[in-house]
């Protein structure tokens, strides 16, 4: 009594909803208690009793259900056939209710019949125990529905591969055509009702996608008709639903299934006149769109073989197209692509696809409409049409794919010339819609095409100057760019209108023009080249007025068209335009008074346009053309003042060392000179502000010049190390690693970069045990690539080649290895808690693999000291990650592994202890 108590005390808990400790405190001696085997009997007496609250039974049926799946060798042998019997009569008693229960026990049976071979009869017996009374039989048929779910999905089940498939086919293969007629017993028994009719069609859903029931066999019952039938009733409409488009699906094997098909397929084709009465019921319609959208994707070869007999499915599925409810629309969205995708490879296409498609690409377009009324929308239902026109503008790819895209571009062109032949009072809907649809079929466009591109090139200009319009214009644009690059004579009247878009006062027009901007220099930039004085006396006027998103768009734009030019030349842009941006940056450096926000904010933009144009132009190789020959050093003048006054500025240090980063790649070699002072500056900037720009930047540095041996450099890379070790260490003593994350990854990187690139650096420095333990906070932290970086890092440390046994090492290796058996003697046990708490903890689960390549050395290298830390750790991992027999087994395995000398079987210890503590942690996520 004092444990059923104690377990309604805990479940009273989640019904108070007190503070969120106390719930984790609750939730735990829950997950707790079932593990335990005085679970089973508690459990029993609770859904016994008569006075136990409903959560408490609902618990204890879980709690069945979640033993048998994990726990069942805690029940003796002989006593699994009683417990069997236990549940059975569990769920006698709540045959009635409530349905969480029934399910919960089902499962439990169901999971019970799976892995107790003994039970030869298991579904006779539930359908004896059962299917006689009416009054039960709802609770067989959940039992039933449940168990093909049950087998063929619950893998945390532990029986082998062999026993699984003999007791699934016991289970399952073997009852199936008793299954198939019990259930057309009910579905037509005397006095049954449509919630039965019901779960029969659940239960033979259930049994179809298992795979145990044939459609063939299925056809020779009463339920093939009474499924049809079943969609005139309101009630069993969307299970009947189910139950043929899953016989449908079953029968994609078309020779094999022609007998069926020929009675499936007039059922289908006479919904039709069902689907007309029904068009005001979105709901009903929903259902026949699944159904001749499913027939139409399943049959579509037979489609193509006897058009004529079967086109009235597709005429059917056009209607649902057609449908208003742009929630059922998409229903069909997959048919029309799979049948483009076979249409498409034809010499010729019927006369009747070809109308389909063509009225398919009308009733797109019609969708493509915005609301005359806007403000009808909510922001969310504003958000998810925009989202839903680009799926909508995929089908209008598979028009284009049947019917030819010019024979597209050109209906949605007469569609505009229509609208705009009707005079003023046209609605911009009319005309943003097909508009929409070319952008969305642009990518179909040949870029040689001379009949249908060009007439829309020439009505852009006399579309009305509605920004709805504009927008969609401006796309347009910036979609047909690979056809314009063919076609150089439109390029200076869409750099008019492009331009034209920046004045626009909607911001989305000035996005939209920032973007054409862009893809037209990506794409066109051979041909811009000469226009590069008129883009840089537009980012000087125009430009200044630009919002930043729009403004770098332009940059980036740019930055096409100077790597366009030949080498000197692109040179020379390039500084012009560096220029106006560095000469900011200097500006704001040598200013007297403190700066306004605006000029700062100014400053920044700068900064980040000139990373993407450095970002997109990239680099000239290893020779600099002549006007870059002294810009490296003089750059790095204006950034150092820079840095120095404004460095504890957190956007402005990050925008500044991204830029550098870009300017490491674009002077490579030449950069060389100042690689000590910009590292030196890093490491002085880090120890101030604790920013981890400074440590990227740094680490970006080293692994481009780290394998120098010019002594300056190598002295600025170990002052760095140190200084930032003893930052970083500083950091962790008043924050946790979860506070600093950016930090820990970035000091990782660069430590990454020096073990490889200065190990004379890395191990002989004082700093290395200091480092060392830094580097095992990484280990702590729930974030996915410190986790690995530090990993890495380890891996590297622990099996560098100064640990090899060698005979006349390489001079230095001595001082490595030293550092390396200090550091590990010292900080061993806390490091091997660090690796065996993540690794029942949060690490990723691809990080195992290092975790084995690091016992490996360990057991190598530290056997003894090892196996004195391995018995103290394990006892302090908590329970609840792993249990105590997976701990206890740990440590015999790599035990024997050291003692016997077989350091590589290390890894199937490590791999099996890994697969215990995952399997005990999914179980408690799933436990409660």
């Amino acid at each position: 009594m004092a444990d059923i108590q104690a377990l309604l005390s805990a479940l009273e808990v989640f019904a108070r909803a007190p503070d969120k400790a106390s719930i984790e405190r609750a939730n735990s001696w829950l997950q707790d208690f079932q593990h335990s085997p005085d679970a089973w009997s508690t459990c029993n007496v609770l859904l016994l009793s008569p006075e136990a609250p409903p959560p408490a039974k609902i618990f204890a049926a879980q709690t069945f259900r979640t033993k048998v799946t994990y726990d069942l060798n805690q029940v003796d042998q002989e006593n699994l056939l009683p417990l069997r019997d236990t549940l059975l009569t569990a769920l006698e008693r709540y045959h009635n209710g409530p349905r969480t229960i029934v399910v919960q026990l089902s499962l439990a049976v169901a999971g019970l019949a799976l892995q107790l071979s003994s039970w030869e009869n298991a579904v006779q017996t539930l359908i004896d125990s059962f299917g006689r009374n009416p009054a039960t039989v709802p609770t067989l048929l959940e039992f039933l529905t449940i168990l093909p779910e049950e087998v063929n999905s619950n893998t945390k089940i532990p029986i082998s591969d062999l026993e699984y498939k003999e007791r699934s086919a016991n289970l399952l293969t073997a009852n199936a055509k008793q299954i198939l007629d019990l259930l057309s017993m009910y579905v037509q028994a005397s006095g049954v009702t449509s919630a039965v009719q019901s779960q029969v069609f659940n239960c033979l859903y259930s049994w179809l996608v298992a795979g145990e029931i044939s459609v063939t066999d299925l056809a020779k019952t009463p339920l093939f008709a009474f499924a049809f039938e079943a969609l005139a009733s309101d009630e069993l409409f969307d299970a009947a639903v189910d139950i043929i488009c899953q016989m449908i699906h079953e029968t994609q094997e078309i020779d094999e299934n022609m007998a069926v098909i020929e009675l499936i397929v007039p059922r289908v084709i006479a919904l039709r006149a069902q689907m007309a009465k029904e068009r005001d019921d979105p709901e009903k319609i929903r259902g026949f769109a699944r159904i001749s959208s499913e027939a139409g994707e399943t049959y579509r070869f037979l489609l193509l073989q006897h058009t004529e007999t079967f086109f009235p499915i597709v005429e059917a599925i056009g209607e649902c197209s057609a449908y208003p409810d742009l929630d059922i629309v998409p229903i069909t969205f997959p048919f029309w692509m799979r049948l483009a995708q076979n249409l498409g490879k034809k010499s010729s296409v019927s006369p009747l696809f070809l109308e389909s498609y063509k009225s398919l690409m009308t009733v797109i377009i019609n969708h493509l409409h915005f609301p005359a009324d806007l403000t009808t929308l909510t922001g969310q239902e504003a958000d998810n049409f925009r989202a839903f026109r680009h799926v909508m503008g995929d089908t209008l790819k598979d028009c284009c794919f049947v019917l030819r895209t010019e024979t597209c571009l050109l209906a949605a062109y007469q569609l505009i010339t229509t609208a705009l032949a009707r005079g003023p009072d046209i609605s911009w809907q009319e005309i943003e819609a097909p508009l929409f649809a070319m952008r969305s079929m642009g990518a179909e466009v040949d870029p040689n095409d001379s009949n249908a591109v060009p007439k829309i090139m020439d009505l852009i200009p006399a579309l009305p100057n509605h920004p709805r319009v504009r927008y969609a214009a401006l796309l347009i644009i910036s979609r047909y760019t690979e056809w314009i690059n063919a076609h150089p004579q439109y390029i200076s009247f869409q750099l008019q209108y492009i331009s034209a878009g920046f004045e626009d006062s909607d911001p989305e027009v000035c996005a939209a023009a920032g973007q054409a901007l862009k893809y037209m220099c990506q794409d066109c930039k051979q041909h811009l080249t000469d226009f590069l004085p008129t883009l840089h006396t537009f980012l000087t006027t125009t430009g200044k007025k630009l919002v930043q998103h729009d403004r770098r768009q332009v940059y980036e734009a740019i930055a096409y068209v100077i790597s366009a030019m030949p080498m000197n030349r692109a040179a020379e842009s390039l500084k012009t335009f560096s220029l106006d941006i560095l000469a900011q940056v200097h500006t704001l450096s040598i200013k007297a008074t403190p700066p306004t926000k605006e000029e700062i904010d100014e400053v920044g933009n700068g900064l980040e346009n000139l990373e993407v144009m450095l970002h997109v132009i990239q680099g000239y190789g290893e020779d600099l053309p002549p006007a870059c020959q002294n810009t490296c050093h003089e750059a790095w003048v204006v950034f150092d003042n820079f840095l120095s006054k404004y460095g504890l500025n957190y956007d402005l240090a990050e925008r500044t060392t991204r830029v550098l980063r870009r300017g490491i790649d674009l002077f490579n070699k030449s950069a060389l000179p100042i690689a000590p002072s910009v590292i030196a500056r890093m490491s002085f900037a880090f120890e101030a502000t604790g920013y981890p720009s400074f440590l990227w930047i740094a680490g970006k540095i080293i692994g481009r010049f780290g394998y120098e041996e010019d002594p300056v450099i190598r002295g600025a890379i170990q002052e760095l190390y140190e200084r930032s070790t003893n930052k970083v260490a500083s950091l962790l003593h008043v924050k946790t690693p979860e506070e600093i994350p950016d930090v820990l990854e970035d000091y990782l990187q660069m430590l990454l970069q020096l073990v490889t690139l200065a190990p004379d650096i890395f191990f002989a420095s004082s700093a290395f045990p200091l480092a060392f333990r830094a580097s095992m906070t990484g280990l702590t932290v729930v974030h996915s690539d410190i986790v690995f970086a530090a990993l890495d890092l380890f891996r590297t440390i622990l099996t560098h080649d100064c640990l090899e046994s060698n005979p006349a090492p390489p001079p230095k290796f001595p001082v490595y290895a030293a550092a390396i058996r200090d550091s590990m003697n010292k900080e061993g046990l806390s490091f091997l808690a660090c690796i065996l708490n993540g690794l029942v903890g949060d690490f990723p689960a691809d990080a195992a693999a290092t975790v084995v390549s690091i016992f490996r050395i360990l057991v190598y290298v530290w056997p003894t000291q090892l196996l004195g830390w391995l018995p103290t750790v394990l006892e302090q991992l908590p329970s609840q990650s792993v249990p105590i027999q997976a701990k206890s087994q740990f440590l015999s395995e790599v035990t024997i592994c050291i003692n016997t000398r077989q350091h590589d079987k290390v890894k199937q210890a490590v791999l099996g202890f890994d697969r215990a503590s995952r399997k005990a942690r999914d179980r408690r996520r799933n436990g409660v």
